[in-house]
């Protein structure tokens, strides 16, 4: 026969175990409850469709397109954009980034512009390690959605200069600028925009080195 003390004891422990087992289903069950999903990362590249002109004559020379700097965010993958009503605030999307950082993105935009009009012998990057008679240096100072205007937009500003590769004299320096609307309110038409300015901003700094083709020549 079971003591009563031991009876009593037992059932104690049972229904503080099922009190247990309640408690941790319970939060299980809010937990999944109330999580959202996780919403994936997008990745959009800046890769633009190149429409150049052949270039009239070719300096039998090498250009090299250095790393285009970069600051803030626009180091990064990240897009950047800024509102209307807070336009001194750069703000970042957490979700839509570039494939890769923008001031390298553009490097390959601007080379692929210079190699299609054939302005060079040959155009280089960096990883090429060649010994070049001309740097096309710079920096990107700005590339920014604003989705807020009417109609959304997106601006770039590029700062690019010429330099000779023997005395590092300067021979031009310029800034572009841009922008372009943006045909719907999706990252799609956004990332779209961006390479529409991409090409055209491009497509003027081939026609700068085109004006100064007559002063260059090959070490």
């Amino acid at each position: 026969m079971t003591h009563p003390t031991f009876a009593r004891s037992r059932a104690r422990i049972r229904f503080a175990l099922a009190l247990v087992f309640a408690a941790v289903f319970a939060l299980l069950a809010g937990g999944c409850g109330s999580a959202p999903p996780i919403e994936p990362d997008h990745y959009f590249v800046l890769d633009p469709a190149l429409s150049i002109w052949p270039a009239p004559r070719q300096v039998p020379a090498i250009l090299l397109v250095n790393d285009l700097a970069a600051r803030g965010f626009l180091g990064g993958r990240e897009i950047v954009y800024r509102t209307r009503g807070r336009p001194l605030m750069v703000e970042r999307y957490r979700t839509e980034l570039w494939a890769e950082p923008v001031s390298g993105a553009m490097v390959h935009v601007l080379v692929g512009a210079i190699r299609q009009a054939g302005l060079f012998r040959y155009v280089a990057i960096p990883a090429d390690r060649v010994r070049a008679d001309y740097l096309l240096n710079g920096e990107v100072e700005r590339f920014e959605h604003w989705p807020t205007d009417t109609p959304p937009r997106v601006a770039a500003t590029l700062n690019l200069s010429l330099v000779a590769e023997s005395d590092r004299r300067s021979l031009w320096a310029r800034q572009y600028q841009g922008e372009e609307p943006v045909d719907a309110s999706t990252p799609d038409a956004m990332a779209a925009a961006f390479n529409r300015l991409a090409a055209r901003l491009a497509g003027e700094v081939v026609r700068d080195l085109e004006r100064v083709q007559p002063a260059l020549k090959a070490r």
